[in-house]
């Protein structure tokens, strides 16, 4: 009776898989079981053959994934119980236990993930505590960052040519755990999360409630295991996931880290997540408002990143074109979000239209780059007078309900970026236009004045797929 129960649990969960999604776990199994596949796969039985923590230890261990994800893997696998006893006593893994693992974590939904969830958060049975949570939730971050790059999967970024991604991880876990509700609804917060016991519906709400736990958990496995990597299923897990990255130099190293990028694009909309492009950074293309303005005008929408001196890192989404006008532009998909300190998006609340405004040598209005709240009071200012720029939100800004993301009320810039998403327009795919093509007014006045245009054998070529070196 138990090996037709095991059969038909065994049956139920592999029909979940296509034929050669079949074949490709029977061949990842039989790898880590010393077997060879012969005897069970062709009638479809599950083989008696187990694998050991050693096993999986000695196959992926220190370069697809980093250790404490290896064993964290291992404890759910042995969280799948064949025998209505507790499986914690048998250190082997049967072939059964990891084809649920399997179907469970990349088919199944958050109730059926939930026991492999929580035996990967903790060993032992019962509610866990936050601190046990934050941990995973950060092995989990580090190691999808850990794997992606090892295998080759983050699309012309690298850990070379962005920001450190440790803060990013801790940044990133923090701002996951930020959904975590008791059962009463309330949300602990700092060290009360950290010794709060959650129990295991807690932990599962979470989970439905924050897609990316689910989403990651795909790529460890898929990317870490290198089982169904390459498989049909797999690529609304991870094809947005990272966007892939046009238009850097070597040597150059963004604002932003792996983490920060994955967390910002899954805001952005779904036409847009799957290209980012460098447009301009000041550490390329000089600390000044007209190159900046050059640069991003009529590219389509765009992200404007930027770090005080302080080291507050900070931006926001421009749904639109930038276009040099005095009036507010945009619409309500803009947000604003904050990379450092700590890791946040907002969104608009429906109190006005003041999404973005660019505005550049004119007397009666302010000139610079702003977005959300109202004039001298903007959520995120650079003013034209470059270097200087504030963020005003007491208590919160109007257009975004962000708070205050510099340091400072008035902070003085360090370095900005801005990189176009998704397709460009038309308009931009054209050779590259200056600020005098943009206002034929100012290039009549220069002719008129019997001024050359100096800027005509200084453009730059347009680098739509550039640097893809």
């Amino acid at each position: 009776k138990m090996g037709n129960a095991e059969s038909n649990a065994y049956q139920n969960h592999i029909s979940r898989f296509l034929p050669e999604e079949q074949s490709d776990i029977d061949g990842i199994f039989d790898t880590l079981s010393g077997s060879n596949g012969s005897d069970g796969a062709k009638n479809g039985k599950a083989t008696k053959k187990t694998m050991t923590l050693a096993a999986l230890q000695a196959a992926y261990t220190r370069e697809p994934l980093p250790e404490q994800m290896t064993v964290r893997l291992y404890n759910g696998m042995k969280s799948i119980d064949l025998t209505g006893k507790s499986s914690g006593l048998d250190e082997k893994i049967a072939k059964e236990q990891f084809v649920l693992f399997m179907s469970n974590l990349l088919k199944g939904n958050a109730e059926e993930k939930i026991s492999i969830i929580m035996r990967m958060i903790s060993k032992t049975e019962g509610p866990v505590k936050g601190k046990q949570i934050q941990e995973f939730t950060e092995d989990l971050i580090m190691s999808v960052v850990h794997v992606l790059s090892y295998r080759k999967e983050l699309k012309g970024w690298s850990l070379e040519n962005t920001r450190d991604s440790a803060s990013g991880v801790k940044a990133l876990a923090s701002q996951l755990l930020s959904e975590l509700r008791l059962s009463d609804r309330t949300k602990p917060v700092g060290p009360q999360l950290m010794e709060t016991n959650l129990d295991r519906n807690v932990v599962e709400d979470w989970v439905y409630q924050v897609p990316q736990i689910s989403a990651f958990l795909s790529v460890v496995v898929r990317q870490g295991l290198h089982v169904l990597h390459s498989l049909p299923d797999q690529t609304k897990d991870i094809v947005n996931l990272v966007p892939s990255c046009k238009g850097i130099r070597r040597g150059f190293v963004s604002l932003f880290d792996i983490p920060s990028i994955m967390y910002i694009n899954s805001h952005l909309p779904p036409e847009l997540q799957h290209k980012w492009q460098l447009l301009f950074s000041s550490r390329i293309h000089g600390e000044s408002f007209s190159q900046l303005s050059v640069h991003i005008v009529n590219k389509g929408p765009c992200i404007v990143i930027l770090k005080d001196v302080d080291g507050y890192i900070f931006g926001g989404f421009a749904s639109q074109s930038w276009e040099v006008k005095p009036q507010f532009q945009g619409d309500s998909r803009c947000f604003l979000f904050s990379v450092s300190p700590s890791l946040a998006v907002y969104t608009y609340t429906g109190y006005n239209d003041h999404y973005m405004y660019l505005n550049q040598g004119q007397q009666t209005m302010p000139n610079g780059l702003g977005m959300g709240g109202q004039h001298g009071y903007f959520g995120l200012w650079i003013d034209s007078d470059y270097g200087k720029g504030h963020s005003k939100a007491k208590p919160r800004c109007t257009t975004y309900n962000s708070p205050q993301l510099s340091a400072k009320e008035d902070f003085t810039l360090d370095v900005m970026e801005v990189w176009a998403v998704g397709e460009p327009p038309k308009s931009a795919k054209k050779k590259g236009k200056s600020i005098l093509d943009v206002d034929p007014q100012a290039q009549a006045l220069l002719e008129m004045a019997g001024k050359s245009r100096q800027s005509e054998g200084l453009r730059e070529p347009i680098q739509e797929d550039e640097a893809d070196d």
